[in-house]
Order: structure tokens, then sequence, then C-alpha cells
């Protein structure tokens, strides 16, 4: 018998991929990539720029968002297309800005699971020193690779036992936290000082946090990515429901956990934003809790959280890759289970590549997924405006007003971000005008959206 195990087989560029997925499946996937867990893991950061006011900041972030997922919802009827925003704007606008967009968007989605295995190698590595934070980006990059392997579904399933676990987690640590109010600890009791401080609001101050606040919605938008993998093709308003209902979901949630925490706050002199949740619990309910915390997020978030974010990417490399905009490999699925298995494994690689450099440059690595993501929606906006600058159909609202709040939005946000990233993403923008304009010379096949 040969030792050699047979090669995979694959289908052609132009092949489908499998239509599993339904509205719970949807939401579930996008809960996961947003992870319920972040106004934990944040909290210091909002808490301090809001100067108190963190539940405010997180409403007003969900606000802000709001007008992005529209614009994400109105596309999605207009293009059934994995690709998310590159299809998008390639229908909108033509095919070189479509190439762009994608470009632009691959910035975002190739990172973000690169940031969060960084992140998730500091955690593992002071809980287990013995262990290299290298070594534990090699870890986490196996073990998302591994379940993405056999197709969305079970990464679906293994997302929606993630996001119940978030659930729990997040709901121990809000009656901790009620039970230290009850004690005399913060403020002594639920207050509305998380969201009016002591009645004198500033606004400087809640704008300053939501910029902040915003970057916790980021990843709702993954869920376009799987249009052509929903169960029911014909329904072609899936996509938007499940991203406004996963925007509203975690803005509710959001704030409820803000405005319990936000009430104990008060009880320490926070010293490390990083820590501040960690050392919220230490000091207020014991040690034990901010150890228990920091296990049940590596365990339960940690290994988990990457999974739906390399679907994700992996799938609008499959576009690009079918459209012939990339290599047209990438634009393979495998014949058994209908995953873009070669598309999986190149961004398993390089987001993994990208973590091991950057493991140590986390503030400027979180600055470049938010470069990424927000000049993405940028994108999007314009697709929507142009769109339906002469449609009939045309809706002051929903086709001009909401995409043109959510631009503001975006510009706003990107005045705050990190210069060294600033400059990366010009140099990222930069090649690919380079590589597109190369496409276009060599006239590459472009498919119909």
């Amino acid at each position: 018998m040969s030792n050699t195990a047979p090669a995979p087989h694959l289908s052609s560029s132009t092949g489908g991929l499998k239509r599993t997925l339904g509205f719970v499946d949807l939401v579930a996937y996008g809960l996961a990539y947003i992870a319920l867990v972040v106004p934990l893991t944040s909290l210091g950061f909002v808490w301090g720029a809001s100067d108190g006011l963190i539940a405010t900041s997180y409403g007003i972030g969900a606000i802000c968002m709001y007008f992005t997922a529209q614009s994400y919802a109105t596309m999605s009827r207009e293009v059934s297309s994995a690709g998310s925003v590159y299809g998008f704007a390639r229908m909108s606008l033509g095919n070189r800005w479509g190439f762009l967009a994608g470009w632009v968007i691959l910035l975002d989605y190739l990172l973000i699971p690169a940031l969060v295995f960084a992140l998730m190698s500091v955690g593992m590595e002071l809980l287990i020193p013995e262990i290299h934070r290298g070594a534990w980006i090699g870890i986490v990059a196996f073990i998302t690779l591994s379940i993405n392997w056999f197709g969305i579904k079970i990464t679906s399933k293994v997302s929606a036992m993630s996001v119940l676990a978030q659930f729990v987690i997040v709901a121990v640590v809000v009656v901790l936290a009620i039970m230290a109010l009850n004690g005399g600890a913060g403020n002594g009791a639920l207050t509305a000082k998380p969201f009016f401080g002591d009645g004198s609001i500033s606004w400087s101050h809640i704008f300053s946090g939501a910029s902040i606040a915003v970057m916790a919605f980021l990843g709702f938008d993954a869920i376009s990515t799987l249009s052509e993998e929903t169960r029911d093709a014909s329904d072609k308003g899936l996509i938007g429901r499940s991203i406004l209902a996963v925007l509203i979901i975690a803005g509710v949630l959001f704030m409820f956990i803000t405005w319990v925490i936000g009430n104990l706050m008060p009880a320490i002199e926070m010293k490390d934003p990083a820590t501040a949740i960690f050392d919220l619990l230490g000091q207020t309910v014991g040690p034990w809790a901010a150890t228990a915390l920091a296990w049940a997020l590596a365990i339960a978030v940690g290994f988990t959280n990457t999974m739906p974010m390399l679907a994700g990417v992996s799938r609008v490399l499959f576009a690009m890759g079918r459209d012939h905009q990339l290599p047209a490999i990438f634009g393979t699925l495998h014949a058994g289970t209908g995953v873009p298995r070669v598309a999986l494994l190149a961004s398993t690689v390089v987001s993994t590549t990208i973590a091991l450099i950057l493991k140590d440059q986390v503030e400027i690595l979180a600055s470049l997924v938010s470069l990424g993501a927000l000049t993405g929606f940028a994108m999007l906006h314009i697709s929507v405006i142009v769109h339906f600058k002469n449609s009939p159909h045309r809706s002051w609202f929903f086709h001009l007003i909401a995409p043109v709040l959510g631009l503001l939005v975006v510009f706003a946000v990107l005045t705050g971000m990190h210069e060294a990233a600033i400059w990366t993403g010009i140099v990222w923008l930069s090649l690919g005008v380079i590589y597109g304009t190369y496409l276009g010379r060599r006239g590459r096949v472009v498919m119909d959206v």
C-alpha cells in the first residue's frame, strides 16, 4: 500500500460554495466574529477616553455603526457575492475600483486574525509562561485551521457554542459586579452615572470614547462574505437582516454590560487600561475571579474567535481568485467539503506570519485592522450612493443620507488612527494600485457579478 496521501480534489474555479446556512447560523457567526466579551477586554480604554461615560459611548458607537450596517444590508440585496465589499464595489463602481475595494478590505480580514492570535498569545503566555508567545500563536492557528478545514457548517456550530460560552462568561461577570455593588463597592448601586456622569455631560468625552467603542462592533460585516452559502438563495434580505440583528444584539448587550461594570469602576484607581477588568475583579471580588476570567477568555474565546475570521477572509480570496483578480488557485473548492481550502490555507499562513512579526506591537496591528475595515466601509458607502443615484426606487434615507452619515463616521474615526498605521495603509493601497494596473494590462478575464 502506498504511503502517499491522495491529493485533495478541487472543483473548477467556477464552482459554487455549499448552501447550508440559515438566519441563526449567520447571527451566531457574526456574534462570534465580534466577540461578546469585547466590552470586558476594552473596558479600560473606553473608560479613560470617555471620562466614565462608558455606556453612552457604546450606545453612540452602535448608532454610528448602524449606518454602515444599513449600507451592507442595502447592497447585499443587490449582490449575492461571497466577496462582500469587493463584489459590491465591482458592480457599482467598476472592475478597477472593485479590485481596490477588495484589496483594502483584505488588509482588515487578513490582519484581524493576526491581531487575535497575538492577543491570545500574550494572555496564554501569562497563564502558562513555560510556552513561548510564538508557540501559542502557532497552536491557535493550527486549531483554527483544523476546524475550518471541514466546512462552514462545522465552523458555524463551533461559533454558536462559542457565543453561548461568552454569554455565560458575561453573565457571571455581571452577577459578580452586582454583588460587589450591593456590598458597597464603587457607586454602591446601579446608577445612571455610566450614561450621564454627574449630570454635566461632556460630548467631547463621549465621542472620544465612542471612537474606540466602534471598534468593538467591527466584524458584523463579515456575514456578507457568506452570501453564497445561505440555505435559501432566493431570500435576498437574509444577509441584511442578520447583519442588523447582530448589531442590535451587540449594541444592547454592550450597553448593559458597561452600565453595570461602569458603576463598579470608581472602586479602583486604573493603572493599566489593558488589564482594567482583571484589576477590577481582583480588587472588588477577589484574585480568584481575575484568574478564572483569564482562563475562561482564553479557552472559550481565544481558541474559537479566529475561526469565523479566517473563514471570512478565505471567502474574499476565493471570490477574487474566481474572478481572476488574484491567482486562480484561490478560486478553487475542495470537492468533498466545498471549502476554498487553498484560500483558507494561504490566509492562515499570512495571518500567522504577521502575528509572529508583530506580536510585540499589538497597538500598531490593531490600528491597521481598523484602517482596513474603515477604508472598506468608505468604499461600501460610496458604492451605495453611486449604485442608486439614478434608480427609480431610490430612497433618500437608505441610499443617500445613511451612506453619507456612514462616511462622516468613517472619516471621523480615521483622524484618530496611529500614524504608523496610516503610512502602512498608504503603502498597501499603492501596492494595490500597481497590481491592479498590472491586471488591467494583462487583460484578465472579469466574470459577471
